[in-house]
């Protein structure tokens, strides 16, 4: 079998389907990395334990965030040259059957309302999750930080009259919502058909589709 065959169904009669190209795994396994050092050596930063100490957690957490800006400038061109971008374009279809899925329905062995494809990976809810992080989290996370960073330019830049307290704060409160998010979203990769089917795909890029789930649509 090679990557080239996007399905496959071995003895038992699960379907496999082949969802993460490479670059899609390096760079989530790559970008999951940064971020935990980011979130390690920013509440540091911020006071709340003492780990490292305050100029190494400061310098590891500066270099992690220029990684992951480079990362995310490789990606962007990844996700455009590709076509993958448009998996993470919003839609409000079927976002009540998930909302009620996660509510409730994970709990009681419900069907999954969604039926994940090479051209659909994400569902409707987790496609809004995106939008959100994309449009709230990491503007706020990076104006933020980068003002930080560049405080020594205020001047020059009219911004001489910003409180320091206050962009510390924002960025704070962006991490926290990244935390928020990452909890979340570590929770959500153990509700496959196994507590580690979500991870195993993420790593092997196969995803297994059980042919008798009954109910799951696109």
């Amino acid at each position: 079998m090679t990557q080239a065959n996007t399905t496959s169904v071995d003895a038992h009669g699960i379907k496999r389907i082949y969802l993460f190209k490479r670059y899609e795994r390096f760079w989530h396994w790559s970008q999951a990395a940064l971020i935990i050092t980011m979130m390690f050596t920013g509440f540091e930063v911020h006071g709340s334990y003492t780990v490292l100490g305050f100029e190494p957690a400061v310098r590891l957490h500066t270099l992690a965030a220029w990684m992951l800006l480079t990362l995310w400038a490789f990606t962007i061109f990844w996700q455009f040259t590709t076509g993958e971008w448009q998996q993470y374009l919003p839609t409000l279809k079927k976002v009540d059957a998930m909302v009620r899925y996660y509510a409730w329905g994970i709990f009681v062995n419900a069907p999954h309302p969604y039926k994940k494809t090479a051209e659909r990976k994400h569902n409707p809810l987790q496609r809004l999750a995106y939008l959100a992080l994309l449009a709230m989290v990491s503007p706020l996370i990076w104006g933020s930080g980068l003002l930080y960073l560049f405080r020594n330019f205020w001047p020059g830049m009219g911004l001489g009259w910003l409180p320091l307290e206050w962009v510390a704060w924002a960025h704070t409160a962006g991490a926290f919502m990244m935390l928020v998010f990452f909890i979340v979203h570590v929770y959500l990769t153990t509700t496959g058909h196994t507590p580690t089917a979500h991870i195993k795909s993420m790593i092997t890029g196969w995803e297994e589709v059980h042919d008798d789930e009954p109910g799951a649509k696109h």
